[in-house]
């Protein structure tokens, strides 16, 4: 897919960081999102040996920041071909009665707005050269809810949701969209949600083998690599080792 170009967001780490890895080993041009500025620029001298990268410092939280950000792409880099909406976060696990209002926010401003914002801001191009493919990263908690789920599971409820109204919407602009909706991977998510207790976010992932970040990369580049005319619409994907959201075989 040579000449192409991709908008990852939160490139900084697990799936968005592999699939630029995968993405720039296939020629694809890069413009890598995050807020972690040290990371973005390690990322980008490292990828920048195989394809042309740019970088963007900003939080798809904050409408302002992202609008800027897109606005200021280099001339180069502002026909956009692939978003990939993959920057998102799980902060707390508890019931709804004791959840924290801060988390809530930062659950549904992340991946919710914070998805909203970034699309809004792509797609007039994409919708102008009638042509474009959007990526959305779910989870399988947009599938089923899971106890002490609540708020995280109705965010990527709601992202599961605005896959297919995308889709709808974006019919008649010839544009593609796709959900990937991944079980257990193994990435800093397990961290952020248990407030940096290392231990705890590891205990999520002993025992079995669980997904790799490189796992889902691979699926993406497969997905944008269909010809045009395939758009593989929705796709849920498990470690072996995982049946539902619930119910993971443990040693």
């Amino acid at each position: 897919m040579p000449n192409k170009t991709a908008f990852i967001t939160g490139a900084t780490s697990g799936i968005g960081r592999a699939t630029a890895k995968i993405l720039a080993k296939n020629n694809i041009n890069l413009i890598l999102c995050g807020r972690r500025k040290e990371r973005l620029t390690a990322l980008k001298e490292a990828l920048s040996k195989l394809t042309k990268v740019t970088t963007l410092q900003f939080d798809v939280r904050n409408k302002t920041e992202v609008f800027n950000a897109v606005n200021s792409l280099p001339k180069e880099f502002q026909n956009i071909d692939i978003l990939i909406n993959n920057a998102g976060n799980a902060h707390g696990l508890s019931t709804i009665q004791d959840g924290n209002l801060d988390d809530w926010d930062a659950m549904i401003d992340g991946n919710v707005k914070g998805l909203l914002y970034v699309t809004k801001a792509i797609l007039p191009k994409m919708i102008a050269k009638n042509d474009g493919f959007i990526i959305n990263i779910g989870s399988i908690a947009g599938k089923e809810v899971y106890p002490n789920g609540n708020v995280y599971c109705a965010s990527k409820f709601a992202v599961n949701a605005l896959n297919k109204a995308m889709r709808i919407d974006l019919n008649k602009h010839n544009i593609r969209v796709c959900a990937i909706h991944p079980g257990a991977v193994e990435t800093e998510f397990s961290e952020v949600r248990f407030k940096g207790d290392k231990e705890r976010a590891k205990s999520v992932y002993s025992g079995y083998k669980a997904l790799q970040p490189e796992d889902i990369a691979d699926i993406i580049y497969f997905v944008i690599s269909r010809p045009y005319h395939v758009n593989i619409e929705d796709l849920i994907v498990y470690p072996t080792a995982q049946a539902s959201a619930t119910i993971i075989n443990k040693e």
